[in-house]
């Protein structure tokens, strides 16, 4: 059966160090790949063809991913792996290399069946709710939505929208069923405000409105150092980390506008280091952007190692722990997609965060 989802002739997917190497201004001439369209030839679901000349010296994984561009290169190795691919009728490595015109068998489906979010009794903070939205404040440590690339349940359970399926009947279907009624969202180590929609209708209205920055969006934070500035505007564009892919970075010229607007609220400076309280409004929404910016500017999140931040907050002798980032979606403000009225909602800091901020005052040598 011919496959519905290809890709036009001549669209590649571009691999990280192919990406990388352009940010250097060194081009990667691509591997001329056909592609295939998989067949079935027998009744049992499998689908065969002869491997083109050109993938002679190319590992398998590498072809398959070139060749039948909807399948994920993280896809086509757990098929490899579970001995679902064949060459010349025996099961290989993924690291496989080919000489050209093998025939190759795979079995069963390349794509694993959608899935679908599933209600869980999971406790929800419901800081507002009306007929056509509602808005949470949501714990660290919860994920708002599993990952589209995910192939099984294991990782479609605990998150938030599990827990709004279960409390709520009915949810906008624009975000698809995946992520039901999410609007936005917030990293897993971040708390506080978030808004989800009922109907389709609230839905693309709110997605209107975030997009056209008409939404107030205030975090707190307490960053390392003392931020010289009392209040500074960061606007550097947004993007993917060629190198570590789950970072994103400032240092692409391509990335994505984003702004933030820094307040320091309080600088204090105790036996645990030098550390600042700040007030972060974004007007973009761009992932990571305040561990971003504050990683930028110096100064990154407390808890955030993955930008920067010490693992251990003190020395030998006077030491805390921060299982989290310290970063907390404290206010949001919008005027009210169908009813014209204020929306107005603050998330207190949760106990956890509280608790380290008095630690790091009770600490103190002074503020400043």
């Amino acid at each position: 059966m011919p496959s519905k989802h290809m890709l036009p002739k001549g669209k590649r997917r571009h691999s990280v160090k192919a990406q990388y190497r352009a940010t250097r201004g060194v081009e990667e001439t691509p591997l001329a790949v056909p592609e295939i369209e998989l067949e079935d030839t027998q009744e049992d679901g499998i689908r065969s063809f002869t491997a083109d000349a050109a993938a002679a010296g190319m590992r398998l994984d590498q072809y398959l991913a070139q060749a039948i561009p909807e399948i994920s290169r993280a896809r086509v190795q757990m098929l490899i792996e579970d001995g679902q691919v064949r060459v010349e009728g025996k099961s290989v490595a993924p690291k496989h290399k080919l000489r050209g015109g093998e025939a190759i068998e795979i079995e069963g489906e390349p794509q694993p069946p959608p899935l679908h979010a599933i209600p869980e009794d999971i406790p929800l903070e419901v800081l507002y709710e009306d007929q056509y939205l509602a808005i949470i404040n949501k714990p660290a440590g919860m994920m708002v939505h599993a990952g589209s690339g995910v192939s099984d349940d294991r990782r479609n359970r605990g998150t938030l929208v599990n827990a709004l399926l279960f409390h709520f009947q009915q949810l906008s279907d624009v975000g698809g069923q995946l992520r039901p009624g999410i609007v936005h969202r917030l990293d897993k180590q971040t708390s506080g405000v978030i808004v989800v929609a009922k109907d389709d209708i609230t839905h693309r209205k709110l997605s209107e409105m975030f997009a056209a920055r008409q939404v107030s969006k205030t975090y707190l934070a307490l960053v390392h150092g003392h931020v010289a500035q009392d209040e500074t505007t960061v606007n550097l564009p947004i993007a993917r980390d060629l190198v570590r892919r789950t970072r994103m970075t400032t240092r692409r010229a391509e990335g994505r506008s984003a702004v933030s607007h820094v307040k320091v609220l309080e600088r204090i400076e105790s036996t645990y280091g030098r550390f600042t309280l700040v007030e972060v409004r974004i007007e973009t929404g761009r992932t990571h952007q305040i561990r971003v910016h504050m990683q930028a500017l110096g100064h990154p999140v407390a808890g955030d190692t993955l930008y920067g931040a010490p693992h251990r907050i003190g020395d030998a002798e006077h030491s805390l722990s921060l299982d989290r980032n310290f970063l907390h979606a404290a206010h949001l403000v919008f005027t009210h997609p169908r009813t014209g009225k204020t929306i107005d909602v603050e998330a207190p800091l949760p106990p956890e965060l509280t608790s380290f901020l008095a630690s790091i005052r009770a600490a103190s040598r002074g503020v400043r």
